[in-house]
């Protein structure tokens, strides 16, 4: 795994290095306005969402203030529909989408992505003591996730285990999800294991997470196809952020302990 992710980096440097004598216009575009806009989802905590002050929060939007101060722009927070995310960034409603983005095969045919900073996989959620314990158990239940999510793709690739199912409820985002769950609308819940255990710590809800997963992923920021440059320009902030120990700093504040993991790809990569 850890040879696929160094090649990984490697791959998504080299459009960066290509530009090195080369301008695609949109790094310039964010530094003419001034600003970045990050568009998100407002209801995936811990990465982004609305506190109890009623202020948008989490790991995401502290880690891309951190990045903005160092590309000299403001950042400006444009809460999104998950589902329009990509027509929200191709009208230029947003310039990038920053919000626990997964990185698929079919995303990356779509955005320009930068570095992987965080590793998640999509799991599935019940409520304990519901006596499922293994995919075969969910045979003939219902399954919740967020509609346009990597859990969704995740579900596509399992086709032995979507077949099985019952049914299977779209949301619009996680927290319903979960509160669905949590009320016996839905039998199981799938979605990011950071939201699930994020959500089960603040809320103290019963719920357990099931062994078997249904697919590692990665978090990395989406850009337009195009746009390489600007993509290059955050990745180099996330890069120096990851080495000036900032970034452990905002994940600690969050998750207890630095789950970051650039500089580990950074320097395999090196190695190689």
């Amino acid at each position: 795994m850890k040879k696929l992710l160094a090649l990984f980096v490697v791959l998504i440097l080299l459009p960066f290095a290509a530009l090195s004598e080369a301008s695609d216009g949109s790094l310039a575009y964010i530094q003419d306005k001034g600003s970045l806009i990050l568009g998100f989802d407002p209801t995936f905590p811990p990465m982004g969402f609305m506190d109890e002050d009623g202020e948008y929060t989490g790991f995401d939007l502290e880690l891309a203030y951190a990045v903005c101060d160092i590309l000299g722009v403001d950042l400006v927070l444009q809460p999104i529909e998950w589902t329009a995310k990509e027509l929200e960034l191709n009208t230029k409603n947003i310039d990038c989408i920053w919000n626990g983005f997964s990185v698929t095969p079919e995303r990356e045919e779509a955005f320009s992505f930068t570095l992987p900073y965080m590793a998640n996989e999509q799991v599935l959620v019940v409520k304990a003591g519901s006596g499922y314990e293994t995919l075969a158990d969910l045979s003939g239940k219902i399954l919740g996730l967020q509609a346009g999510s990597s859990a969704a793709d995740a579900l596509d690739a399992a086709e032995a285990f979507k077949a099985s199912l019952g049914e299977i409820a779209e949301y619009d985002d996680n927290v319903v999800v979960l509160m669905d769950l949590n009320k016996g609308g839905i039998d199981v819940a799938l979605l990011d294991v950071i939201v699930a255990f994020f959500y089960m710590s603040t809320e103290h809800v019963d719920f357990m997470i099931l062994e078997e997963a249904l697919a590692p992923e990665y978090y990395a920021v989406g850009f337009r196809k195009a746009d390489v440059e600007l993509t290059g320009a955050v990745n180099a902030a996330l890069i120096e952020l990851a080495f000036n120990g900032i970034m452990a700093e905002i994940s600690t504040e969050w998750f207890t302990e630095d789950i970051t993991i650039i500089a580990g790809l950074v320097a395999t990569a090196e190695e190689r």
